[in-house]
């Protein structure tokens, strides 16, 4: 490796999507070309499968097959993505990485692996999303039509699986990323490895408290979501919301939901109180942030959430769960509140009723966020790769026996 700073060979799980992985690789790509660091980024897409170089950042982008299996609406597996070995082993040998670091279990994710054990690589994982988490709740969701106990039995069971799955494919590795604390020590405890933080960062001059257009009283309020409209994210929590916040008695309220998904369709049945956007970016999902009066967060699966950190950005206190990275990220009773579904709709009463406590909270926010940059993010990455370089070659298990 020459100097402290590797050739960093980078697949991601997403890239062009809407989504976390996605946001955080195209600003890891962008961190790579602003410090010029040797970086190759193997990613799907729909150019030609041929490597294209800007400055130290070179890119390839590979097609998925008709076979690919669709996981969401823009997010897809496909089963014979190994196809594509041959140009990944000759752009590996000519871009010459000091580290392989993917971000999953992912066709993309197998790939990079492959090539990291063969050329013997030293190979880094980062844990992007709580793939067993969502798989259960999917799976329960299906099985929702028979007795309430059969779905929360199989699903413990799904979670479980699923999370050995991953934690088999993670010990490949030797060194994991997680975005928050809870989760890096989990992974430690499952593997046996070293896990570095790797948080997000956000655009603090594209989300903006002065990006408001609506006025700050004699109004109703707007409690907002961004995200996907899944039911991994817990979205259908928001209809209880909305239920138990016009049982207290609050009546000045609207949902301003920005986003799409499965979910979407039974969400405009059941929330009379809220405009569906659809998917926004750039100056109009900065300006739908800063036009929220608070931030509704209900998932329990998030490892981070990149929406919670830029509603902080725009100024906007956030109301999460106790669950997943969005807790982290929020301070209780300072920058909003971390709430159980059981008492979510009063904390949002609570601080909608009073101005100067809501006044506060968003002016704490943006601080907040104004200390999350993507290159303290990428430094402490950076970080992780040294102590992966700095170790005697890994042998994983399951490589010994392939």
């Amino acid at each position: 490796m020459t100097g402290q700073v590797p050739r960093i060979a980078f697949f991601p799980d997403s890239f062009h999507e809407v989504n976390g992985v996605a946001h955080t690789s195209r600003h890891f790509e962008q961190f790579a070309r602003e410090h010029s660091i040797p970086f190759l980024c193997v990613r799907a897409g729909s150019r030609a499968p041929k490597v294209s170089r800007d400055g130290t950042v070179w890119t390839l982008e590979l097609p998925r097959s008709a076979f690919s299996i669709p996981l969401e609406r823009d997010l897809t597996f496909d089963p014979v993505y190994l196809r594509h070995l041959p140009l990944v082993d000759e752009a590996i040998q000519d871009f010459a990485p000091d580290v392989v670091h993917v971000t999953g279990p992912s066709d993309v994710g197998v790939l990079g692996a492959s090539m990291a054990r063969y050329h013997k690589i030293p190979l880094a994982a980062s844990w992007h999303t709580n793939v067993h988490e969502y798989a259960a709740r999917r799976f329960a969701h299906l099985l929702r039509v028979f007795p309430q106990t059969a779905p929360l039995g199989a699903a413990k069971g799904i979670e479980e699986c699923a999370m050995m799955i991953a934690a088999h494919f993670y010990s490949a590795a030797g060194v994991l990323f997680a975005p928050n604390r809870q989760l890096c020590g989990q992974l430690e405890e499952l593997t046996g490895l070293s896990c570095f933080l790797m948080r997000r960062g956000v655009d603090c001059t594209l989300f903006n408290p002065g990006k408001r257009k609506r006025g700050r009283s004699g109004r109703e309020f707007v409690l907002g979501f961004v995200g996907r409209l899944s039911v991994e994210k817990n979205v259908r929590m928001l209809a209880r919301v909305q239920n138990e916040l016009e049982r207290l008695g609050r009546k000045n309220f609207h949902f301003m939901i920005v986003g799409h998904g499965s979910e979407q369709d039974w969400l405009r049945r059941n929330l009379p109180r809220a405009e569906f956007t659809g998917v926004l970016k750039g100056e109009a999902l900065a300006e739908a942030y800063a036009d929220m009066d608070l931030f509704i967060f209900p998932s329990h699966t998030d490892t981070f959430g990149n929406v919670v950190l830029e509603a902080l950005a725009s100024g906007v206190p956030a109301i999460v769960t106790p669950d997943g990275g969005p807790a982290s990220i929020v301070r209780d009773g300072e920058t909003g509140r971390v709430a159980s579904e059981a008492v979510f709709a009063q904390a949002i009463e609570d601080v909608l009723e009073d101005v100067a406590l809501h006044c506060q909270m968003g002016q704490a926010a943006r601080r907040d966020a104004l200390s999350a940059t993507w290159n303290s993010v990428f430094s402490d990455v950076l970080r992780g790769y040294r102590h992966l370089t700095a170790q005697p070659s890994h042998d994983p298990s399951w490589a010994a026996t392939n």
